[in-house]
Order: C-alpha cells, then sequence, then structure tokens
C-alpha cells in the first residue's frame, strides 16, 4: 500500500491499537490515514497544526490523543477521533523541535537543534525536566523504561545517556568524526546501535559509551533510520532509498528488503501488530509494506 501525501514528510506513528497512521509534514500539516489490506487508505482528517514545518510525531494516551512537534518550537495535541485541537504550546522550547519520542502513559521527550532534551507532563502541560545533552541538534531518542533512562544520538556526534531520576546527562560518548542520525537497543540492551552520515553502523557496548566497540560497513550512504526487529537483526533505512534488513553480532548487511524509491528515507515504524512496515521518503510518498511477505523472503533466500 501506498499514499501520496504531496508533501515531504518528516516523520510518522502508527497508533498503538488500531489501524491508523499519522504522517508529519513539511506545510505544518498533521494526516491521519486509516488502512486496511488490499484497499486503498483513506485519510481520517489533515489539520494545519503548527505555522512551521511538523517535525514529528507521537500518540499518547492509548492512541487518544495525537502529538506533534515543529520547527516553529511548539507543541499541539490533537484528539484522534474529532481531529479537534486539546492543546497548543507555544515556546516549549527556545529553539526548532526536531525529535519526540513516547515514555510513559503520561509523560513525552522532545529534542531540539541546539541539543536540549526536556521531558513532559502530558496531564499539567508541564516541563518535568531539561537535558543539556549535546551541542547540536538531537536527531534520535529511546527510551529505557526499567532505568528509567533517555538515550539520543546529535548532529555533533556523540550519544548521550539522560537520567530522569537523577535528572543528569549521566553519560556522553566522545564525539565521533561523523553525525549521529539514529539508534536502536538491541542484544538485550547490552548493545547500542547508530546510524552515521557516512553510512557505518556504530556499536556501543552498554556501560561504556565513551567510544564504539565496533563498526559495521556496508551502507553506501547515511543511515537516517534504524528498527529493531529482534535482538539479533534491525531494519535501517538509508539515504540511498533502500531498505535493508542487518544481522548484529554477527555484523553483516543480510539483503535489501526493499527500495522505497530513489530518495533518502526519514523515518520507519511497525504498525501495532507488526503486520506492516511504514516508511517515508523525499519521494512524498508514505509505503506500508507486508512485513511477513518481506521476512519470508528473508527465509526462502537464506
Amino acid at each position: 500500500m501506498e499514499i501520496n501525501l504531496g508533501k515531504l514528510p518528516f516523520d510518522l506513528d502508527f497508533h498503538p491499537s488500531a489501524s491508523i497512521v499519522a504522517t508529519a509534514l513539511i506545510s505544518g500539516e498533521l494526516d491521519l490515514y486509516h488502512y486496511v489490506a488490499d484497499s486503498q487508505p483513506q485519510r481520517l482528517f489533515q489539520i494545519s497544526a503548527h505555522a512551521e514545518s511538523c517535525r514529528a510525531v507521537r500518540f499518547i494516551a492509548s492512541g487518544r490523543v495525537v502529538l506533534t512537534a515543529s520547527r516553529d518550537c511548539s507543541i499541539h495535541a490533537t484528539d484522534v477521533e474529532t481531529g479537534r485541537p486539546i492543546a497548543h504550546m507555544n515556546d516549549a522550547h527556545e529553539d526548532s523541535i526536531n525529535r519526540l519520542i513516547t515514555l510513559t502513559e503520561t509523560t513525552v521527550a522532545t529534542g531540539d537543534d541546539e541539543g536540549y532534551i526536556k521531558v513532559w507532563d502530558t496531564r499539567q502541560h508541564s516541563c518535568c525536566n531539561t537535558f543539556d545533552a549535546h551541542e547540536d541538534y538531537v536527531s534520535d531518542m529511546t527510551y529505557i523504561s526499567g532505568t528509567r533512562q533517555i538515550l539520543a544520538t546529535s548532529g555533533d556526534g556523540s550519544l548521550s545517556v539522560c537520567s530522569l531520576r537523577k535528572n543528569k546527562v549521566q553519560a556522553r560518548s566522545e564525539f565521533s568524526e561523523d553525525e549521529l542520525l539514529s539508534l536502536v537497543i538491541m542484544k538485550n540492551g547490552k548493545k547500542v546501535i547508530c546510524g552515521t552520515q557516512s553510512g557505518p553502523l556504530l556499536l556501543y557496548s552498554w556501560g561504556h559509551f565513551e567510544d564504539c566497540s565496533d563498526r559495521l560497513l556496508g551502507h553506501p550512504m547515511s543511515v537516517d533510520a534504524l528498527l529493531k526487529l529482534d535482538e539479533d537483526t534491525l531494519i535501517s533505512g538509508s539515504e540511498d532509498g533502500v531498505i535493508r534488513l542487518v544481522g548484529i553480532l554477527p555484523n553483516r548487511i543480510i539483503q535489501p528488503l526493499a527500495e522505497h524509491s530513489e530518495y533518502p528515507i526519514e523515518s520507519l515504524a511497525f504498525s501495532y501488530d507488526r503486520k506492516y512496515l511504514g516508511s517515508i521518503s523525499h519521494d512524498q510518498m508514505l509505503k506500508l509494506w507486508d512485513l511477513e511477505e518481506f521476512l519470508k523472503t528473508v527465509i526462502m533466500e537464506s
């Protein structure tokens, strides 16, 4: 399945329990679509959420609300059922917001172009924590619920660990020669994998973040999106428009899964039931790939 969004998308997210996907567009608009197998997805609504580009989108509150964050430094909350605004926070950051992730049912985190990370209570619409984590834009984040830590990558070439319990930046890697663009945690929490601007994947061992412990070569261009499939394999989205299946320890690119287009892939995500893999690219298309068919192909060719 594919949807022509008509504008450049920056992010996508799937509803946690329904066949709904949201996209954040360069125009500042938020689009929601309903999808079913063997049918063209139907747009539920499109709203102008922000005055400038909408860079990040996430469902919260068990899917009842969708949050967006923007280049104009604002955060917007939209009712999923009606499409009506619930709340809008101007000047949530001093600089443009680049990333947004869900932490718990009542907290989210945002990262901006100057390297600051903020944690928000969605009930009170208030900031709980602020971390001066990086010297350049926050490119990706992930959350470890058991230890209440946020891991983030940045254009400054470093990886950070922010502790919500201690309210401080707990660890930060040395500056890589390359921008870090994406990350996933694998091997049951023992390895952090980061995608870079020049293509290699950097592997960090948990607790030893000063420098990477290994590199995985093979991507010819930047790795802008990473998605964990299981503890041993991930799916990568690259600047060359190719989606790949990658093995970790042993490190290898198992095979290309699909070519979204000849343009860079901005983001990857799984549907709530993991039946579909969603990808967005600079070709202005949202594509929903049948994940089961992907994996069948891998089994047949392996």
